[in-house]
């Protein structure tokens, strides 16, 4: 099953800013790299901060400094982190862009929202794929062809029967964890439910 980590999205050659990066340096900056927001690094090249073009514009104060600027402290990331727990955490933090740090927090890399879409782009073919072949048969057991699966703009439906009804939670939450699955629609039961409701009834 494919899980596209921040280390595998992330841009590595970074526009950055020092505490002491002007205003019109910061603008100049943004304008010559082409891009909406730096991280600002201390002398150890650790991220002390985010400045963006929303900061930028929340000021008249020209002799501002990106210190004064900044969003402190800086939402960051490590690169063994999963493309979608980053995605959940800009949506939670409402930022565009997060710097990748390594174990001492100093920056390698950073990704942003559309780095992160890549995730999201899947066929659902490409999905239904990972879900038949790689997550199915580790979760439940069931033989091949008890589960029906069908996808459709991202959302997993699961119909069929399965060994345990144990082994259900975990075969939806693995389905979820895989890249482009937007929603899950559970039918998943066992032989033991299917006699005692009869047939034909859910």
């Amino acid at each position: 099953m494919q899980s596209l980590i921040v280390g595998e999205l992330m841009t590595s050659h970074v526009a950055r800013a020092r505490p002491e990066t002007s205003f019109d340096g910061l603008v100049r900056l943004l304008r010559r790299r082409r891009v909406s927001g730096v991280p600002v690094l201390d002398r150890d090249d650790k991220v002390v901060g985010v400045v963006s073009e929303k900061d930028l514009a929340k000021t008249r104060d020209r002799r501002a400094t990106a210190a004064e600027l900044m969003s402190s402290p800086a939402i960051t990331v490590h690169p063994e982190q999963r493309g979608v727990d980053a995605a959940r955490v800009m949506d939670r933090h409402r930022v565009n862009r997060l710097p990748v740090v390594d174990e001492e927090d100093r920056l390698i890399g950073i990704v942003t929202r559309g780095d992160l879409m890549r995730l999201f782009l899947r066929t659902d073919a490409a999905i239904r794929a990972d879900v038949e072949g790689q997550v199915l048969p580790r979760a439940t057991r069931a033989p091949e062809g008890a589960v029906r699966v069908a996808v459709s703009d991202g959302l997993v439906m699961l119909d069929g029967q399965v060994p345990a009804t144990a082994d259900i939670p975990g075969a939806v939450r693995q389905v979820w964890r895989v890249d482009g699955v937007t929603g899950v629609v559970s039918r998943l039961r066992t032989g033991d439910e299917e006699k005692a409701t009869g047939p034909g009834r859910r």
